[in-house]
């Protein structure tokens, strides 16, 4: 059977001497960045989990406790980033600017789900817990704890070892357009699965700015919980991601999709692929569901819908974590990713604190 994965896309690169660029041209990145103003003390060197099955190691960034206090980010980014390009910052502010002027992910929300349902704050809760990456290639992301850990695709990190560097910060953008900076902490290409730490971020939307010469603040980040167990065969569920900006069926380079900074769409979990192993999403995602994507879409969260009136197939869950997008079957079409199980088990060697809360 002839298998693609999702892979993270070039995003395209709106003319840097337009300062309005259209609201609907997409653009975004992936990984590399920091900020050169707000030094991060990093643990000790990388060391390797051999706990994984099939001898797959789980590379980690030492303990979560040696992470530093989130530092605070100036609402007006300077001009220079740490790991970006010129155009990399650029991009990064006109994605901010998107999210922030054009916020149509919200409108799409109210249209899935109806405003004064029950439901209807669990999911705003997992759109606003949503992440872009806001650098070379488009991803997802979303966070799982609010104390700022976001669990998104480990090839949306790094595509092998080789090109892993747990020292190079990662600049994401809430969906609110809240800027922040992260680090990989657990990277697992098995499970197709990579844990990052903010470990410096923006303050909330309206929040009134801080005084202090050196700002100390707070945070505490919208976050998704993981569901407990497997949704039932055909429960609703929805899919917020990051399509990516340029159109790669029409045969020819620059050719700008109009899609959104960030998509949310709707449709139902599929089970799992016959005969594959759910924690091995390393070639091509375990988990089934048929919800709309794109490139860009990969670490995209999957989450429980429920019905509009409260009462149906797969209405418990609602708004939790059912598993993250990664890939699609080439010769079926069917959307794949990464389920429940492995995210869960990934979780507990690593953040086993998040399962428990």
């Amino acid at each position: 059977m002839s298998r693609k994965r999702r892979a993270p896309q070039q995003e395209l690169i709106p003319n840097v001497e337009d300062p309005e660029p259209p609201l609907r041209q997409m653009v975004g990145k992936r990984r590399q960045a920091g900020s050169a103003e707000d030094p991060v003390i990093l643990p000790s060197s990388p060391i390797q989990s051999e706990e994984h099955r099939k001898g797959t190691a789980i590379t980690s960034l030492g303990s979560q406790s040696a992470i530093p206090a989130i530092a605070v980010l100036p609402e007006k980014l300077p001009s220079q980033l740490e790991g970006l390009t010129a155009k990399g910052v650029m991009l990064l502010q006109h994605k901010r600017r998107l999210l922030t002027n054009s916020p149509s992910q919200f409108q799409q929300l109210d249209e899935l789900s109806e405003p004064e349902s029950s439901n209807h704050g669990l999911l705003k809760n997992a759109l606003d817990a949503t992440l872009v990456f806001a650098q070379e290639e488009a991803g997802t992301a979303v966070c799982i704890s609010s104390t700022g850990l976001l669990l998104t695709c480990s090839h949306c990190v790094a595509t092998s070892p080789s090109s892993l560097s747990l020292s190079q910060p990662t600049w994401l953008l809430f969906s609110s357009g809240q800027t922040v900076r992260a680090i990989t902490i657990h990277w697992d290409p098995h499970r197709d699965l990579a844990l990052l730490q903010i470990v410096a971020a923006q303050l909330p939307p309206s929040h009134p700015p801080l005084l202090s010469r050196r700002p100390v603040f707070s945070f505490s980040f919208p976050a998704v919980p993981v569901v407990t167990s497997e949704p039932s065969k055909a429960a609703n569920l929805l899919c917020i991601g990051h399509p990516g900006s340029e159109d790669l069926e029409v045969g020819r380079r620059g050719v700008a999709t109009g899609y959104d900074v960030l998509h949310v769409s709707e449709g139902k979990f599929r089970g799992y692929a016959p005969g594959q192993d759910e924690q091995d999403n390393s070639e091509i995602g375990a988990l089934m569901h048929d919800c709309w994507t794109y490139w860009g879409h990969s670490g995209a969260p999957l989450v429980g819908r429920g019905t509009r009136n409260g009462r149906g197939v797969g209405n418990d869950g609602v708004g939790r974590l059912v598993g993250l997008h990664s890939s699609w079957d080439e010769e079926t079409g069917m959307r794949r990713g990464v389920g429940g199980e492995a995210v869960r088990g990934f979780l507990r060697e690593v953040a086993p604190g998040v399962l428990e809360g």
